[in-house]
């Protein structure tokens, strides 16, 4: 059973924010998120941390300036995320407005497998490019860019990812983490590092004249989709990502979206004017995502670049479709999983690895999270990648960071990781099928020694209990038009309710009446079609519902414990 927690609030960041007028509930929950500055709240532009402290970034611009006055034609070579098709798109448009003559290549997950493969490479050097750029790759292709430098091509790295003892031997290398960087914010996303490439390209070419009697190109276009990618792959929401966030949405609010990001709010059936970080990271992220699990990422990207809405819409649809697909096949994977995980005592392990023979390498990803989430244990997924390999995606919990327990094993299992790479929270990597089990035992070892039995029980922190009249529909709009996210986590409130009614609605959710104090509220319990007590005290999160020309508050009930 979970343990709910009181999220402590900073007392000076707390006298801080209330003294420059910030409300004081509102001042509570920034506070708690250590947020002591009322100028970090407003999100603008002009509070975005400068692009001069990052390393390489001036050598990198110069060179793609030079490289654009020459006439080179550039390659991006991309991923096949979400960040990945977004970071490709605003590279792509925003070299083509800074004059550079510009093209892209993405890899197809079954056939070149990840980043700058020397398989990409090889396929890169038919397009005759003078320049690769990587986008949300390249930290780790060692071999790819050694392959790109024996035909000539020079590689210039842009990405965010963490980087391995060794760096590729590219002509540049733009990325907060590498070795020696003094960006202070080490979390932008792929598109991130790319937009900021932009901002010193543009810088560049300024300081040649190249805008001397013409408007210099308005980079904030790209700041809807450098909003996407960074809520889609779920980097941490520090100051400097919230305003780029914050700015993204602000554009689609005001009706400024591009053309792909229109289409896939109105296929996903949401309003633009009402655009939510929701709406980023679990309708139109999904969406993109499906296209690089299931077939070819090219769609994403080519709805992302889209000139108008009726280029994009048939993109945005059959993205749409391929989320349906995806979404299929991820719930027969949990089936099977939950079904090979029934004789397994998940109690006495610490970290869980699982195989199945018949489960899709795009899925599996989706699949470790969704056990994460039922067991809080970290855990891998894998399925075959062919050639007697199997490859990993993996989740953790927040007390154990993969990345660094992936480069762990392999120190102490030589050769039984072929590759690996990502983050504190998600990481993947490729094995032998035939060393399978040995993988799984050193894993759960290594969680066993990494985590002790507090770190393996889930806590729910919230927000504290609010007094009725603290919840009114301002509230919940300012909660619902802000920032959340990754690190930055959204509100959760906790109450003791009773039940005044309940009942079924659409088959599989549960709508109720409840009660606190005097006062009374709707409240759902999604996925949820059981009973719930007659009293409970529940965490739940404010939001507005709209039906039938009816604006209400609505308790979106995240869990519930009974109560005598």
């Amino acid at each position: 059973m979970p343990r709910i927690l009181k999220r402590e609030i900073d007392a000076d960041a707390y006298t801080s924010l209330a003294g420059a007028g910030v409300a004081p509930l509102l001042s509570r929950l920034y506070a708690a998120r250590r947020v002591g500055n009322a100028e970090e709240l407003q999100g603008r532009l002009t509070g975005l941390l400068p692009f001069e402290t990052m390393k390489g970034i001036h050598d990198m611009a110069a060179e793609l300036a030079d490289g654009i006055e020459a006439g080179a034609r550039f390659l991006i070579v991309a991923d096949y995320d979400a960040d990945g098709a977004t970071a490709c798109a605003v590279g792509v448009q925003g070299l083509s407005m800074l004059g550079a003559r510009v093209d892209y290549l993405v890899p197809n997950r079954a056939v070149h497998g990840y980043g700058l493969s020397p398989a990409i490479v090889e396929e890169a050097a038919r397009l005759e490019p003078d320049a690769l750029i990587t986008v949300d790759n390249g930290i780790a292709a060692i071999d790819g860019v050694a392959a790109a430098n024996e035909l000539g091509i020079p590689v210039y790295v842009t990405d965010h990812h963490l980087p391995g003892e060794a760096l590729p031997a590219a002509a540049g290398i733009v990325n907060p983490n590498q070795p020696g960087c003094a960006f202070p914010s080490k979390h932008l996303a792929g598109v991130g590092v790319m937009f900021y490439l932009l901002l010193a390209l543009r810088a560049e070419l300024r300081s040649r004249g190249a805008f001397d009697g013409r408007p210099e190109p308005d980079l904030r276009v790209l700041l809807d989709r450098v909003a996407l990618g960074t809520v889609a792959d779920v980097v941490k929401l520090d100051a400097n990502n919230r305003i780029l966030v914050n700015q993204g949405l602000q554009r689609m609010r005001a009706g400024l979206a591009s053309a792909g990001i229109q289409a896939l709010m109105q296929v996903a059936g949401r309003r633009l004017d009402k655009t939510s970080v929701f709406d980023l990271g679990f309708m139109l992220g999904p969406r993109l995502n499906a296209a690089g699990r299931l077939e070819d990422m090219r769609l994403g990207i080519e709805c992302l670049l889209a000139p108008d809405l009726e280029a994009a819409l048939p993109l945005a649809q059959r993205l749409h479709e391929i989320n349906q697909s995806r979404k299929d096949i991820e719930s027969d994977m949990k089936e099977q999983a939950l079904a090979l995980l029934q004789d397994v005592d998940c109690s006495g392990m610490h970290g869980l690895a699982i195989h199945h023979p018949e489960w899709h390498a795009g899925v599996i990803g989706i699949l470790a999270s969704r056990l994460k989430e039922k067991y809080h244990r970290p855990v891998f997924a894998f399925a075959p990648g062919g050639d007697g390999e199997l490859k990993g995606s993996g989740r953790s919990i927040p007390a154990l960071h993969l990345r660094d327990a992936l480069d762990w094993i392999d120190r102490q299992h030589p050769g039984l990781i072929l590759k690996f790479g990502g983050h504190a929270m998600a990481a993947g990597l490729s094995i032998r099928e035939a060393r399978f089990a040995e993988f799984r035992d050193a894993f759960d070892a290594l969680a066993r020694a990494w985590l002790s039995p507090a770190d393996l029980e889930e806590v729910i922190e919230t927000d504290g209990e609010l007094a009725p009249g603290e919840l009114d529909f301002e509230l919940v709009k300012t909660l619902e038009n802000g920032v959340w996210g990754q690190g930055f986590p959204a509100p959760l409130f906790q109450g003791e309710f009773s039940v005044v009614s309940q009942r079924v609605v659409g088959e599989k959710h549960l709508k109720l009446d409840v009660s606190v104090e005097d006062t009374r509220f709707e409240a759902m319990a999604f996925f949820h079609s059981d009973s719930l007590p007659a009293r409970f005290v529940g965490v739940y999160a404010p939001m507005l519902n709209e039906f039938n020309g009816r604006l209400s508050i609505q308790l979106k009930l995240h869990y519930w414990e009974a109560r005598q």
